[in-house]
C-alpha cells in the first residue's frame, strides 16, 4: 500500500529548499534566478505530467500512445543536439535514428516477451519504461557527440595524418569514435557496478515504498538496468555511425563542427 503524502505536508517539506539558497547566497553564486527558474518549471512541468499521464492512462489508446512515444522521441533527439552545441538540421536524423534503433527493439521485448501487459501498449508501461530508457540515454549520447567533435577539433594533426596515410574516414576517426563511446558508457558502468552497495536505484526504491516485495522490486531493476546499458550501446554506435558519414565527406574534410 503507498502512503499519500498531502499537498501541505509536501509544502512544508518544500521548505528544505531555503538550504541551497541559503548556500547559494553565503558564497555568492549567483544561481538565484536558475534555482528559482528551475524549481518552478519543475513543479509546474511535474504536476501539468501528473495531470496528463493520468488522462493518457484513463484512455489507455493505442495510437495517442504512440504519437506520445514519438514526441518524446522527437524532443529527445532535439535536447541531444542542442545540449552538445551541434547544428540541429544536420545531425537531427542520426540522433534520432540512434534512438529509435536503440529504444523499438528494447520495448517490444519488454511488452511482448517478458512483461506481457494487457493491452500490449498499455500506457501504464510503454510510457514510463520508453521514458526511463530514453532518459537515461540523453547524457550519454551528448557526452559521445561532444567527445567526438572535440577531437576532431583538437586532434586535427592526427587525422589528417591518418587520411594521408592513405586511412578513409571511418578508419582516420575510428580512434576518436572508440574514446568518445567509452567515456560516454563510463557513469552507466560506474552505476551498475556500485549499484545495491553504494547506490538504490530508483525504480528500485520506488517499488518497495509503493509496497512491492523486495526481490520483485530488484528483478525490475535489473531489466531496466539492462536495457539501459544495451539501448546505450545501440544508440551511441548508431548515432556515431552516422554522424561521422555526415559531418565528413568521403574524401575526409569535415563539413560540421560544434558551435
Amino acid at each position: 500500500m503507498t502512503i499519500d503524502i498531502s499537498w501541505s505536508a509536501l509544502a512544508m517539506f518544500s521548505a528544505v529548499l531555503l538550504i541551497p539558497v541559503l548556500i547559494n547566497w553565503h558564497f555568492q553564486l549567483s544561481l538565484g534566478k536558475d534555482i528559482a527558474i528551475s524549481l518552478v518549471r519543475m513543479a509546474v512541468q511535474l504536476a501539468l505530467l501528473g495531470i496528463y499521464l493520468q488522462f493518457l492512462f484513463d484512455l489507455d489508446s493505442l495510437w495517442v500512445n504512440v504519437l506520445w512515444l514519438a514526441l518524446m522521441l522527437v524532443v529527445g533527439a532535439s535536447a541531444i543536439i542542442g545540449k552538445a552545441k551541434l547544428p540541429q538540421k544536420a545531425l537531427f536524423i542520426p540522433v534520432l535514428s540512434g534512438l529509435i534503433l536503440g529504444l523499438s527493439p528494447l520495448l517490444l521485448i519488454l511488452l511482448f516477451a517478458l512483461l506481457k501487459p494487457s493491452p500490449v501498449y498499455s500506457a501504464q508501461y510503454l510510457i514510463p519504461l520508453a521514458g526511463m530508457l530514453l532518459g537515461n540515454s540523453l547524457s550519454a549520447n551528448i557526452v559521445a557527440l561532444q567527445r567526438l567533435f572535440n577531437a576532431l577539433s583538437e586532434k586535427t594533426s592526427e587525422y589528417e595524418a591518418y587520411l594521408a596515410l592513405g586511412a578513409n574516414r571511418q578508419q582516420a576517426t575510428l580512434g576518436f569514435v572508440q574514446t568518445a563511446m567509452q567515456q560516454s558508457f563510463a557513469p552507466v558502468l560506474a552505476s551498475m557496478t556500485t549499484v545495491g552497495l553504494v547506490t538504490l536505484p530508483g525504480m528500485m526504491t520506488g517499488q518497495i515504498l509503493a509496497g512491492s516485495d523486495p526481490i520483485i522490486a530488484v528483478k525490475y531493476q535489473l531489466v531496466i538496468l539492462i536495457a539501459i546499458f544495451v539501448m546505450l550501446s545501440i544508440s551511441i554506435a548508431t548515432t556515431l555511425s552516422l554522424t561521422v558519414r555526415i559531418a565528413i565527406s568521403q574524401t575526409g574534410l569535415v563539413k560540421l563542427t560544434s558551435r
